[in-house]
């Protein structure tokens, strides 16, 4: 498997486990009932922490499908090459970092880490085009 296709994998595996810290969280402060019952909980009934997480995974969420869709058409299209591996490790890792500084609240680890991984879809882009 390419570098490209390993890195979307590990992608969609961080995507999955970014749902785990605030459904836990949930399931602690409203208890597995109501936790599990619809209207589901507000934010306000969560840690901060755990708020941050959920929004961490909801821009994970709106991000995976472009990355998908340009490894997968770079992948098809034989585009894929040393740049688009690059691009596609600089997303993966950018978004690693973006899930710590957005869940602790570090001061512009968030929005730095999305412009990276912006790049990273850039280059690989860049490759296709």
């Amino acid at each position: 498997m390419t570098t490209d296709l390993t890195m979307l994998l590990w992608v969609a595996i961080l995507s999955i486990l970014q749902a785990f810290p605030y459904t836990l969280a949930l399931i602690a402060r409203a208890g597995p009932i109501r936790a599990m019952s619809y209207p589901q909980p507000v934010d306000m009934e969560l840690p901060d922490w755990a708020v941050r997480s959920r929004k961490a995974h909801g821009n994970i969420v709106e991000n995976i499908g472009p990355f998908a869709i340009v490894v997968l058409i770079a992948h098809v299209s034989g585009a894929a090459n040393a740049a688009t591996a690059l691009g596609a490790t600089i997303f993966f890792w950018s978004r690693v970092a973006m899930v710590i500084g957005h869940t602790a609240a570090i001061p512009f680890l968030r929005s730095l880490a999305w412009f990276v991984s912006l790049y990273g879809i850039g280059l690989i882009i860049a490759q296709i085009l």
